[in-house]
């Protein structure tokens, strides 16, 4: 006797729960890697990341899988289903789809030298060693390079790996919007660095006491509304989130001792993240849509949590004292106008993370642009610090003085993630066009921060973005609150106008 849709449906949701469950314990032991387990386990680590990797996969592409995604063909099955199952197989028929004719081997071995390569990647950081890490990347590129011809080559090599964070996103696409944008912040740029205006900073680069950077971090991301029974922070070198379930949600920072803004804005951008994957429905719990949509919108939360409210104005007039509390000698003869002024001071820096809000669309261009010449154009790995520096000095008009403060400053190389790094720029051309519409339609925007008041955003962001996890396409949720696709232009005005008041332009 045939098997009923019901029961067809809850079949592929219990090996959805399979596959989730062996996501969960491998991102957990990539949190762990991450963030202080012993030195000498990270090979045996690696190889049962690689093992639990391999049986996930084999789940995802398993003639079960293919045998019920047949069966859900089946329009008009498909016609009597809910909008969020109907997605739930969508995104498991992209995943056999692109996934089926990959070796199960390839992935097993590539698993594990990603673990092994981001532990690396730490100690070359720390010991300015390019030449040590070199090989692991070669390796890395040169699997990226196999999978593509797996997945399918689209209009071009690296489109396939744009597509991987930002569905339907292709080089021919950034390249205009990027156009768009660099037609507008390089002149603006320009006017910047002529205004005679210029803040002061030295004050942000006093000795201040880690412990306080902590305790104050950890009050803001309570303001903000991180839930710390879901979630905690931790400390890694290069801070990162990570979503294992809706009731899990772990962030980390890095502590500068000589920079109090570097643990804040990072504890704010992370935090960002995480109350998006804390506050996806648990409806979608256990489910290959308990994620953010793309990375794209996932960026936009955490740089609209970290710049557009981080760095506004109404946030330091409420949260400026208790900063002063932490820090009284450090920051006493400095005002809160002084300090917001600070914070936003626009200057040509080689460490993207520490980056202005308008520079920081250079950095992210100039890593775009080298990873096209990667996998488009045969650029080899050992060239990679020689051209990141050739970019920097055309760029931003400096030259990193290691490579440590150069190529090896970022963590995703490491781990292979190529075509990620054009998230963060899309992220904030989505949040600044996403702000435009929470400011129509909650006027009192700015007074709710002056007040400390910051649950009414983040209830605002969870009903019109948050609680739908990936059961919404990126499209359709940028349409759904602005009314219109992505918008570059959006971004351009908001930094217009805020660096017009601060630079007097």
């Amino acid at each position: 006797m045939a098997q009923a849709p019901a029961e067809r449906l809850e079949e592929l949701k219990e090996l959805v729960r399979k596959i989730k469950s062996y996501v969960e314990a491998i991102g957990l032991m990539h949190w762990d890697l991450r963030t202080g387990a012993p030195r000498k386990g990270v090979d045996i680590r690696s190889q049962t990341i690689g093992m639990l990797t391999t049986e996930c996969f084999k789940l995802q592409v398993s003639p079960q899988m293919g045998e019920l995604l047949e069966y859900f063909a089946d329009p008009g099955i498909m016609a009597d289903l809910s909008d969020t199952d109907r997605r739930l197989i969508e995104e498991c028929r992209t995943e056999y789809e692109r996934n089926r004719s990959v070796p199960a081997d390839k992935i097993k071995e590539y698993s594990i030298l990603a673990a092994q390569s981001e532990s690396y990647w730490e100690e070359a950081k720390a010991n300015n060693d390019f030449a040590g890490f070199e090989p692991y990347l070669t390796k890395i590129v040169a699997f990226k390079q196999e999978f593509i011809e797996y997945w399918g080559v689209k209009d071009t090599r690296y489109d396939t790996l744009l597509d991987m964070y930002e569905p339907e996103l292709t080089v021919a696409k950034l390249d205009d919007v990027f156009g768009r944008l660099k037609k507008r912040l390089v002149p603006l740029l320009e006017r910047i660095q002529a205004s005679p205006y210029q803040p002061t900073h030295d004050f942000l680069h006093k000795d201040y006491d880690v412990k306080q950077q902590e305790a104050f971090g950890l009050f803001l991301l309570k303001e903000m509304g991180y839930d710390f029974e879901a979630g905690r922070l931790d400390e890694s070198v290069h801070p990162f989130a990570t979503g294992l379930n809706p009731g899990d949600v772990r962030i980390t920072t890095h502590y500068m001792p000589n920079d109090v803004l570097s643990a804040i804005f990072s504890s704010l951008h992370e935090g960002g993240h995480a109350l998006y994957e804390q506050n996806i429905s648990q409806e979608l719990a256990g489910t290959l849509l308990a994620e953010g949509t793309s990375m794209g919108i996932h960026e936009s939360q955490s740089r609209l949590w970290e710049n557009m409210i981080g760095r506004s104005k109404p946030f330091w007039q409420r949260y400026y004292n208790d900063l002063q509390k932490h820090f009284p000698e450090q920051l006493k003869d400095v005002t809160m106008e002084q300090f917001y002024l600070a914070v936003n001071r626009v200057e040509n820096s080689l460490i993207r993370i520490e980056a202005d809000e308008l520079t920081y669309n250079l950095h992210i261009i100039i890593r775009y642009e080298i990873e096209k010449m990667l996998f488009n154009e045969g650029l080899e790995v050992s060239k990679l610090p020689e051209v990141w520096n050739e970019k920097y000095k055309a760029y931003l008009g400096l030259t990193p003085p290691s490579n440590s403060q150069g190529v090896l400053q970022d963590v995703h190389w490491s781990g292979g993630d190529f075509g990620y790094f054009a998230s963060y720029s899309l992220g904030n051309m989505y949040a600044a066009q996403i702000l435009a519409t929470l400011r129509k339609e909650m006027p009192e925007f700015d007074q709710y921060i002056a007040r400390g008041e910051l649950l009414p955003i983040k209830e605002w962001l969870t009903d019109k973005i948050y609680v739908y996890g990936k059961s919404r396409t990126p499209s359709e949720l940028i349409e759904a609150i602005t009314g219109e696709e992505l918008n570059p232009d959006y971004l351009a005005d908001y930094l217009e106008q805020k660096y017009t008041e601060i630079y007097k332009l």
